[in-house]
């Protein structure tokens, strides 16, 4: 049979990465952008770390670098990119009117069945998809960065969103290995951002209150609650750290509200703790190019190493 496929609007970071998730569940793959220089240098990009994966053993998927990079091809005419998709991810810069303009271009040429989606991070469904003809196959799939090594991806829908499109799109992402969570409806920043805005927000609070330095914050989470939250969530937590959530309720409840009555408001991110949280960092890891290139690449390593180990503990 041959491979169902699927296009991807915009070769970016997060398109490039989208583009190896489905090529690794063996989809055909179209890689739309307007440059084809772009595009050369994307299959490039791919290529290179899908044969780096390869031999350190980390390639996902049940076919080879080549058999993968073989799915992929390139093309600089969106109508010629989306024929024969049965899914669309839009991947272009995360500005409003552009994205708008990509969905408006796309309704004049999709027929009904195909799903519209997109890798919005913050843009909700509503000022996205509104007054499109083909909005019931509209949905955003908003991804981790980066998505082949985070596989998480949140799917939320547009108030007149079909729910087959919602089902649809959560069986592809389980089906190319991806992690799925349903919003049941729309709101600013999602689930994932408002949960990391809340915790960046305390973090800024506590380093500019002089409670702690922003590398010993760092590591209150990565060697503190990030060991944890690597495997289960807040939620489940709370509930092996005593006897089942309704107990750790019974205990902790007036404690912390306690706690959290004492939060401030939301911080500016600005001025003097701006200045402060800057300093700390850039002496740990300088504002080079290449030295954040070598850093980001150590954060990749991380986690493609976290994500093996994590498969392996699920398999056993």
């Amino acid at each position: 049979m041959e491979p169902a496929q699927v296009a991807i609007i915009g070769s970016g970071l997060i398109g490039r990465s989208w583009a190896m998730v489905f090529a690794a569940g063996g989809f055909k793959v179209k890689l739309y952008d307007i440059a084809q220089q772009q595009l050369m240098s994307a299959l490039e990009n791919i290529r290179q770390q899908m044969k780096e994966m390869e031999k350190l053993g980390v390639l996902k998927g049940a076919l080879s670098a080549e058999q993968q990079l073989a799915l992929i091809s390139v093309c600089t005419d969106l109508k010629a990119a989306v024929e024969g998709a049965t899914f669309i991810q839009e991947c272009t810069p995360e500005n409003l009117e552009l994205k708008k303009k990509i969905f408006s271009q796309l309704d004049l040429i999709v027929d009904d069945n195909v799903i519209l989606s997109s890798s919005t991070s913050c843009l909700l469904p509503s000022k996205l998809f509104t007054g499109l003809k083909h909005v019931k196959q509209c949905i955003v799939s908003h991804p981790v960065n980066p998505p082949y090594f985070v596989p998480l991806v949140e799917i939320v829908p547009h108030p007149e969103t079909d729910a087959s499109t919602t089902e649809r799109t959560y069986a592809l992402m389980k089906k190319i290995g991806q992690s799925p969570v349903k919003l049941n409806r729309e709101i600013e920043g999602f689930v994932l951002n408002r949960l990391q805005y809340a915790v960046i927000s305390e973090a800024w609070r506590l380093v500019g209150e002089g409670v702690i330095s922003p590398t010993d914050l760092d590591l209150v989470m990565s060697d503190g609650l990030g060991m944890r939250y690597a495997f289960i969530g807040p939620l489940e937590t709370m509930h092996l750290n005593a006897e089942g959530v309704s107990n750790y309720c019974e205990r902790y409840a007036e404690g912390m509200r306690l706690v959290l009555n004492t939060f401030g408001p939301v911080p500016e991110f600005s001025g003097e703790t701006a200045q402060k949280v800057n300093q700390a960092l850039s002496e740990k890891i300088p504002v080079v190019p290449k030295v954040l290139d070598a850093r980001r690449k150590w954060r990749d390593e991380c986690l493609t190493g976290l994500a093996k180990l994590k498969t392996q503990m699920k398999s056993d």
